[in-house]
């Protein structure tokens, strides 16, 4: 591996040192392949992984937090800024760009631009993207959503893939901060959506 590409796998393992626990196991997800709009993360992706949480909060409450994504920053201490590129709703078609540090030999903060791919009100949204900063390359991010309201609250499902060749050079260390980053997500969103905090104007 050359230097360049043990820098980054040092740094994607920081990543999930300061996101939280490094997952060990991925959570399972019950029948088929969860989708929205007929449409889910890459299947030919390396890198993988997805999760599922309960939140004991109204679905409205819940689908706000998640597409609201100028206010990110209010409730996700990862992201350093959210900006929608497009005006009105978020829907099929629309796109935000938002950006993340990166702990690396020299610090880089991660520009990541989404492109909503499906959106279903209350139910589900599919987002994906590049994501790039100095030294570090993501070429497409595929992220899916599922909401269903359940007895005692919200099931959230999440579930995203990775694809690039800097990536792929580790998939096991990518893995492994890819979801420490997502269980990191889910837990600012259940706490959020759990106390009442919604973002306001």
């Amino acid at each position: 591996m050359s230097i360049r590409l043990r820098t980054l796998a040092v740094s994607l393992a920081v990543v999930g040192v300061l996101t939280g626990t490094v997952p060990v196991a991925q959570a399972a997800h019950q029948g088929g392949p969860p989708r929205c709009g007929g449409r889910g993360v890459d299947a030919d992706a390396r890198i993988r992984y997805r999760s599922d949480v309960v939140i004991k909060a109204p679905l409205s409450t819940v689908w706000k937090l998640q597409t609201d994504v100028e206010r990110r920053p209010s409730w996700q201490p990862p992201v350093l800024t959210a900006e929608r590129l497009d005006p009105g709703r978020l829907e099929k078609g629309s796109r935000f760009r938002w950006a993340t540090p990166v702990p690396a030999t020299p610090a880089t903060t991660l520009g990541i631009t989404s492109t909503v791919r499906e959106l279903r009100h209350h139910d589900c949204i599919l987002w994906s993207g590049p994501a790039v900063g100095e030294g570090l390359r993501i070429d497409e991010g595929v992220h899916l959503w599922t909401f269903r309201k359940v007895r005692g609250g919200v099931h959230v499902h999440t579930e995203e893939t990775w694809a690039g060749a800097q990536v792929e050079a580790d998939v096991p260390t990518a893995t492994a901060a890819l979801g420490a980053g997502l269980e990191a997500w889910l837990r600012d969103l259940k706490s959020t959506a759990g106390a009442g905090l919604m973002s306001r104007p």
